[in-house]
């Protein structure tokens, strides 16, 4: 009885390399990034100045009541938020880690309430041509604003660091509240082991 064994053969591969076709599709997603940035840099500014502008009026008291409502509120309440995403992150409910979607919903959440600040930290520190633009536009028809963002800011910090203060003592009260109430329960559950009388042996 003989065997013939018949050596298969290699299959040859066709079409470009895995490698290349990663590469191909970062070069293209690096371009729309970078034509994107140009294309919000060259727009945002502009934009968020006009919508700064129609709600100041030209009048320095709108520009400064605007600036510090939008730097208290987009500080104080995004950062508010991401304190609560670092408490819920290791959540877990029937050993789901729900803590991680909790903590991943309230991060963007917390960006997408963030985006005024960004957006005037655009136009104060942007160089490009759309930036200049904004700042002209703040200057003529927003008085006052850009400095009162900045105070409303600094006061937002102030806000959140007494919240989260306040906050942490809570849990820290609580955490204390549940260890006494579990140590009362377990010394009363001894106190009554104790006054129990033994009972009598079965004859």
């Amino acid at each position: 009885m003989t065997t013939q064994s018949a050596a298969s053969p290699t299959p040859v591969r066709t079409g470009k390399p895995p490698w290349l076709k990663r590469v191909i599709v970062g070069a293209i997603a690096a371009a729309v990034l970078i034509v994107t940035y140009f294309i919000l840099a060259a727009f945002i500014p502009r934009w968020w100045s006009q919508r700064i502008a129609d709600f100041a009026h030209g009048e320095f008291t709108p520009g400064i009541a605007w600036g510090l409502f939008f730097g208290i509120v987009c500080t104080a309440v995004p950062l508010i938020l991401l304190l609560f995403a670092g408490f819920n992150f290791r959540k877990r409910v029937r050993n789901r880690p729900v803590g991680r979607y909790i903590a991943g919903g309230l991060s963007i959440l917390a960006l997408v309430i963030s985006l005024p600040n960004i957006m005037t930290l655009g136009i104060v520190y942007g160089s490009g041509n759309g930036a200049h633009a904004g700042q002209r536009t703040l200057d003529a028809d927003a008085p006052g604003f850009r400095g009162a963002s900045l105070v409303g800011a600094i006061v937002g910090v102030l806000v959140f660091l007494l919240v989260a203060a306040l906050i942490v003592q809570y849990r820290r009260r609580g955490k204390q509240l549940k260890s006494a109430r579990a140590s009362a329960q377990a010394t009363a559950e001894q106190q009554r082991l104790a006054d129990t009388p033994p009972q009598p042996p079965i004859v």
